[in-house]
């Protein structure tokens, strides 16, 4: 939707690059498959480093990671996840005295009273794709199940409903 050429897909579970494929990345990535840290693999790939990272898990490794995979001068990293109670990020000066930006994010900078409007227009326009990321429907007694699926890697989004 942004008009992005390339876009790198990274996982350790190869069983979501499929649905990856369909939303539009280009490049799938599986950090096991390669012997050096991921940020250098992804630096190699791109000649470089990437213009736009994003960190999506809530690990401060890969916070870190992302960061580094961003081309010196002008890449920018934006974490998503969120880490951990307590749990610090961290990276020498120099990743950002070449010019690379670290910053967050909450909700990806929608401004619900103005932006959302328009999502949900979209989304009824066919523009946006919501339903394929909900893979599982439960009754709120399942919401146990529903976490357990999300932290083995065997959902996209679980809908809970009374």
């Amino acid at each position: 939707m942004a008009g992005a050429e390339r876009i790198i897909g990274i996982d350790i579970n190869p069983s979501k690059f499929e649905m990856a494929g369909q939303l539009g990345a280009t490049d799938l990535v599986n950090p096991g498959d390669h012997g050096a840290p991921i940020q250098e693999v992804i630096v190699d790939l791109t000649n470089g480093g990437v213009d736009y990272s994003f960190e999506c898990v809530g690990n401060v490794e890969l916070m870190r990671a992302a960061l580094e995979c961003c081309h010196k001068g002008w890449g920018e990293c934006t974490i998503i996840g969120v880490a951990g109670a307590g749990q610090e990020i961290a990276t020498r000066p120099f990743q950002l005295v070449t010019g690379r930006v670290w910053r967050g994010t909450a909700f990806g900078g929608v401004r619900g009273r103005s932006d959302l409007p328009g999502m949900v227009d979209q989304y009824l326009a066919g523009e946006i794709e919501v339903d394929r990321m909900i893979t599982h429907t439960m009754k709120l007694d399942g919401i146990n199940d529903a976490f357990d699926l999300m932290h083995e890697g065997e959902s996209i989004r679980s809908v809970v409903y009374f």
